[in-house]
């Protein structure tokens, strides 16, 4: 799905433009989860687990071509600074009514209000999308993410015991969050 372009200014007074992520940011897309997935232990992958800069630009197609499915990047000054999506759980038709959330920002750019902007615009598309909820998982030490979703309507259903495992051989318990649109 294609978002028109939405503009905002971040808590420092910073002009941020979200758009839907575009194949022209393919690169800039790979470069930034292999700093942001080094920077926190909250996203699922690990540095070395990213797409090529072809199998991000089929990524990026297919979501702007899918009715169900958005990829929205934020900008600063023509600099990427986070991403935020909207994809479908399933082919099935009894979950059409769900969809996944997810969120990542680079850390310079965490508590300027970016986040929070990026989600409320995902929900509000989602909706559009006609979706009736939106689902997440959040590991459970992220305290700062949990408690804005919780502030935008988000409530925690479920706990995943050990549900990332990480290189040192240490695990990180998560939580299912749901919010009904």
């Amino acid at each position: 799905m294609r978002l028109e372009p939405v503009t905002f200014k971040d808590k420092l007074g910073r002009e941020v433009v979200l758009r839907s992520a575009e194949a022209e940011d393919a690169e800039d897309l790979i470069k930034y989860l292999k700093v942001t997935t080094a920077e926190t232990p909250f996203l699922i992958r690990e540095p070395d687990e990213v797409l090529t800069v072809e199998q991000e630009k089929s990524f990026i197609e297919r979501n702007l071509d899918s009715p169900r499915d958005l990829m929205m990047v934020a900008n600063i000054s023509g600099k990427h600074v986070g991403n935020c999506s909207v994809s479908g759980i399933g082919s099935f038709k009894r979950y059409a009514h769900r969809c996944d959330i997810a969120i990542a920002l680079y850390q310079e750019y965490c508590g300027a209000g970016i986040g929070r902007i990026m989600l409320e615009n995902a929900l509000m598309v989602a909706k559009e999308m006609g979706y009736e909820q939106a689902e997440l998982e959040v590991i459970a030490d992220n305290k700062n993410a949990i408690s804005l979703y919780e502030k935008l309507g988000f409530v925690r259903y479920g706990t995943f015991p050990d549900n990332m495992k990480y290189s040192d051989g240490s695990y990180a318990d998560a939580f299912w969050m749901m919010k009904k649109l």
